[in-house]
């Protein structure tokens, strides 16, 4: 394109600027006027119509369940586990929110592609081994400035890796089989470089409470790219919406099939009186106590009155005979 100012003159070009600044010119007359330009930053990978944090929400549930189980077994302890909102956020801000020294640890979740990472604070740390010699959870909110950790700190860490791993490795057993590997652990984040600065990174952050009043985060973190070959085995693990006739149908018969063995007891109740302490304790055997007997009997079931029916036998056996069912209880 031409340089306007090699075809006007320094004097055209201040009357073509008053002339659009007073209105006399008018601006805005050539074609695709009213299309609006929305920036796009090409840096910036899209996260709208990627990854299902739904189906991440349901892994981490069971992760949970799973790593609660893991830690009681190996420190002797209930530890208290909750489970903070997923976020998608750019590696770079993740990392600046975070301070040196923490456990950083690099990890492979085979066959997912790249690194991932799992992320310590150092009071998890320091309850766990204070609770795995028998302590209470006494420790440190974290590490002194320049101090590593220790050889045996070192072991607590690679125990609650263990745990970690196979926790993880249940929780996403109903969608993906995973195989975890530690690759490295540093103790300085801007070490762990799993993507770049401006590559988006799915956080799932777990505040755990090993100890009295002691408290930290897990984190464990996914680069974006190596969940985006799997969104629509995520989408399709999580039901939106009404499940069709079919999908009903074979559901109740898993349920039916799941309760059919389950073990109820039945009691029939002929009938009851009121007495007192004193009366009672000076019935003997063969004592006849009288009663009004009702039009039919009371068929309890674990506890909770369900039928009416008749008493009898069949045969050398004692029988109830169902005659009617009774109105739910409100």
């Amino acid at each position: 394109m031409a340089d306007i100012n090699n075809l006007l003159s320094p004097e055209e070009l201040d009357a073509l600027t008053a002339g659009l600044q007073d209105g006399s010119i008018e601006a805005d007359t050539g074609l695709n006027s009213e299309v609006m330009a929305v920036r796009h930053d090409l840096t910036n990978e899209d996260s709208s119509l990627g990854v299902n944090i739904g189906a991440v929400d349901m892994i981490n549930e069971r992760f949970i369940r799973q790593f609660r189980l893991g830690l009681l077994e190996v420190l002797r302890t209930t530890p208290k586990v909750s489970m903070a909102d997923v976020k998608i956020m750019k590696f770079g801000e993740y990392v600046r929110d975070l301070s040196a020294p923490l456990s950083v640890n690099t990890i492979r979740l085979n066959p997912l592609r790249g690194y991932s990472m799992a992320v310590i604070e150092p009071s998890i740390v320091f309850a766990a081994l204070d609770n795995f010699f028998g302590g209470f959870g006494r420790g440190f909110d974290k590490l002194p400035p320049g101090r590593l950790f220790t050889p045996t700190e070192t072991s607590i860490i690679k125990i609650m890796l263990d745990v970690l791993f196979g926790s993880l490795k249940e929780a996403w057993a109903p969608i993906l089989a995973i195989n975890c590997e530690h690759v490295n652990s540093e103790i300085n984040p801007q070490f762990a470089q799993i993507a770049d600065e401006n590559d988006l990174v799915v956080v799932s952050r777990f505040v755990a409470d090993l100890g009295r009043n002691i408290s930290g985060n897990i984190d464990l973190v996914y680069p974006y790219n190596s969940l985006k070959p799997i969104r629509d085995l995520l989408r399709s693990r999580v039901q939106t919406g009404d499940g069709d006739d079919v999908s009903d149908k074979e559901w109740s018969a898993e349920l039916k099939s799941a309760a059919v063995d389950a073990e109820l007891e039945i009691t029939v109740e002929l009938g009851e009186i009121e007495t007192t302490l004193s009366k009672f304790e000076a019935m003997r055997e063969g004592d006849i106590v009288y009663f009004s007997k009702g039009e039919h009997a009371r068929m309890y079931v674990n506890s909770v009155p369900v039928f009416d029916a008749d008493v009898g036998a069949n045969g050398s056996q004692m029988a109830a005979r169902i005659i009617r069912p009774l109105a739910p209880l409100k």
